[in-house]
């Protein structure tokens, strides 16, 4: 089973706690909201410790430093049968306007043999945790809910 490593960034704003979300790139989540979105997070590499996994892959994902803030372990969380993530919680204040993904090839369409460039995530937002619950992969649900 892989492991990710990923950070949940909180505020409070009108007495509403809000959580940023990244909405995954490609044509593949192209047109879709509902479970398109994630927790920037992403796999630990070997001999790498969880929390500088999730630090490192928040940066790569968003182009933005992560809040500098106490930081809260959330869990470990099975995403999937093939894949549990380790959430941390920091509070702290983004500009969705400023993100900027690192970007990776995918073979679009699939099976034509031909590359494109896309970004790991494409734009990110707040929103409150209903929303947030709604939008994240199914496997996230959990972690947007703590």
């Amino acid at each position: 089973m892989k492991t990710s490593a990923g950070l949940l960034v909180f505020r409070i704003r009108d007495r509403q706690l809000e959580v940023f979300i990244a909405h995954m790139g490609g044509p593949i989540w192209a047109r879709k909201d509902k479970r398109a979105w994630s927790i920037p997070k992403g796999e630990i590499d070997p001999g790498e410790k969880p929390l500088d996994a999730a630090m490192r892959e928040f940066r790569e994902e968003t182009g933005m430093e992560p809040p500098h803030s106490d930081l809260i372990k959330i869990g470990e969380f099975e995403q999937s049968k093939r894949k549990r993530i380790i959430i941390w919680a920091a509070e702290g204040e983004l500009d969705p306007s400023k993100l900027v993904s690192i970007t990776f090839e995918l073979e679009w369409p699939p099976n034509s043999g031909k590359r494109i460039e896309v970004p790991e995530v494409d734009y990110g937002d707040w929103c409150d945790v209903p929303t947030a619950s709604e939008r994240v992969i199914k496997g996230q649900v959990r972690c947007s809910k703590h």
